[in-house]
């Protein structure tokens, strides 16, 4: 379909493109550079010395890590027997926990994965990795009695 009055014997509906390229039509001058990229290789050791650095100074984490720090180690410690298999220290254990519920993350589980993922839960488990069942037994079980709204009672 086309304009009689405007279009010429020639006129086609169809384009016709090369699909090959003429040596004779490429600059011999021109310069063909490999692409240039930055160093990358996520397979290589990565070592970060300080990895408070990388938390900024008013961050909650750092308000955890104040608050647990100024609770005396008696406190804690009393709800443990001793003997048996050393246990992640319960300031740590303390300090995810709560540091969890700050970002609104209340299951064991998502706990476990945010001390894997987040760089501030990372320093605040000191790069240790309780797992989901360790993480209850501590919030069920030794530290029920701590967290008990009855014992807050004056």
């Amino acid at each position: 379909m086309s304009n009689l009055t405007t279009t010429t014997e020639k006129y086609s509906t169809q384009m016709n493109l090369a699909l090959e390229v003429k040596e004779e039509n490429m600059n011999p001058q021109k310069r063909q550079f490999p692409p240039k990229f930055k160093p990358y290789n996520n397979r290589q050791i990565q070592i970060i010395y300080d990895i408070e650095s990388l938390i900024p100074e008013h961050h909650v984490a750092r308000v955890v890590d104040e608050i647990v720090e100024a609770v005396p180690d008696e406190q804690l410690f009393s709800h443990y027997p001793g003997g048996g298999r050393s246990s992640f220290h319960p300031k740590m254990m303390l300090k995810i926990i709560l540091f969890g519920y700050s970002q609104k993350v209340y299951s064991c589980r998502g706990i476990e994965k945010l001390i894997r993922e987040n760089i501030p839960a990372m320093w605040l488990a000191a790069m240790q990795q309780p797992d989901f069942r360790t993480i209850n037994e501590f919030r069920g079980e030794r530290m029920k009695s701590l967290m008990d709204m009855n014992d807050l009672k004056p």
